[in-house]
């Protein structure tokens, strides 16, 4: 048996975040699934220790020590994003869509809960099949996955593949056609007005210096990110150190996405710091990529055994959940014309899957019928930002609630 340390094992997930792209890049309908690369990846080498697994051989054996490290690194990225002076550019509408998303969050919770217990489950079964990896996605649920396991919800981290990946199939699939039904149903052609009218979001403008000093300007951003990240990861770590001395269960990310997102909010009242954001993205970015590679190379897939039945109905009754949410409440709250059923098909892609799936379901429908500003304005505010925050906070009241 091969034993990797913890350099090399990120070395692996690097070669298969990189065969995750090329393998997307010649199979159209894994792009068509916005399927992440890290997850292709990764899952065929969780999928090739399952098959050695059957001939009673481990030929690998990773330490997945640097999997924290990235996965707080990334949700860091996610706290310095979360900004109040971006939830006043969206006005009300985000408001009102963050607090429809809120009130999903906490049905699917429930609703999952309900499920299991009637398939004689644990009920936070039904959390971590819940908002934990619909809403939350692949990385939300592998972070929360050791809680889980500690509450005696059993292979935490093969339930949260397995229902993260299934829900972004269905996000995918179901946005656009609930959108189109939206449309149909209520007349809603986009408005000549509308149409017109651009809407810029000024989040960050990073000054990229002049032509001669162009270069050194980026890499002093990139380094400057860089820092600011691993800051508000070591002071973070007291903050969670301290919350859990008050007795609350909470993921090692907290305390770091708590402090990116003061940091952010005084830099925007301040702008002392210039936050160079666009390279805390791309920093954040390539952190998750390898965090979900690694974490899906050392997943146990044979602890699915047994509970296919289960996730295939909970999914499907969390679908027609989300799906009901968006053919009233959402429609109404959102103006009821074209942008908020372009807006329904988006809220479909992130509540069951990324907000990559949202956007995709989003293009499709303004590539086909037209543009909706108000629609790319607020629902990728709420589903790449706020929704993780919300999300944390709804997890872990059902987690502490619970034990």
């Amino acid at each position: 048996m091969l034993t990797l340390d913890p350099v090399q094992t990120l070395a692996g997930g690097g070669v298969c975040l990189i065969a995750g792209y090329v393998i997307r890049r010649h199979v159209p309908l894994l792009a068509r699934f916005n399927i992440p690369a890290p997850v292709i990846g990764g899952l065929l080498v969780a999928l090739a220790v399952l098959a050695c697994r059957y001939w009673d051989f481990t030929p690998v054996r990773f330490d997945t020590a640097l999997k924290e490290p990235l996965m707080i690194a990334f949700f860091t990225s996610i706290g310095f994003n979360a900004s109040v002076a971006l939830l006043k550019i969206g006005g009300r509408q985000v408001v009102w869509l963050l607090g429809l998303a809120t009130v999903a969050l906490i049905v699917q919770n429930l609703v999952g809960m309900a499920l299991a217990k009637a398939f004689g489950l644990h009920p936070l079964f039904g959390v971590l099949a819940g908002s934990t990896t619909l809403a939350g996605g692949p990385a939300t649920g592998l972070a929360f996955a050791p809680l889980f396991e500690q509450a005696g919800v059993h292979g935490a981290e093969s339930i949260a593949l397995a229902t993260a990946m299934a829900g972004i199939v269905c996000g995918s699939i179901l946005g656009a056609p609930l959108a189109t039904m939206l449309m149909e149903r209520f007349d809603l052609q986009p408005r000549p007005s509308t149409q017109a009218v651009g809407i810029t979001v000024a989040i960050v403008q990073e000054e990229e210096g002049g032509s001669a000093d162009g270069e050194g300007h980026r890499i002093h951003a990139g380094l400057k990110g860089f820092v600011l990240i691993l800051v508000a990861m070591g002071i973070g770590s007291w903050v969670s150190v301290g919350l859990v001395g008050l007795g609350v269960t909470l993921p090692s990310y907290i305390g770091a996405m708590l402090v990116g997102a003061a940091i952010r909010n005084v830099d925007d009242a301040t702008g002392w710091l210039r936050l160079p954001l666009v390279r805390m993205d791309v920093i954040g970015g390539i952190c998750l990529s390898l965090f979900l590679a690694v974490a899906l190379m050392d997943l146990r897939l044979w602890e699915l055994a047994g509970l296919a039945a289960p996730l295939l109905v909970n999914l499907i009754v969390q679908a027609l959940l989300v799906a009901l949410f968006c053919l009233w409440p959402l429609l109404r709250l959102m103006g009821r014309d074209y942008d908020a059923a372009v807006m329904a098909g988006g809220f479909t892609g992130f509540m069951l899957g990324t907000t990559a799936n949202a956007m995709a379901v989003m293009g499709s429908m303004t590539e086909r019928y037209g543009p909706a500003p108000r629609a790319f304005l607020v629902a990728p505010l709420v589903g790449a930002f706020f929704i993780d925050f919300v999300n944390a906070v709804v997890i872990t009241a059902f987690v502490n609630g619970w034990t």
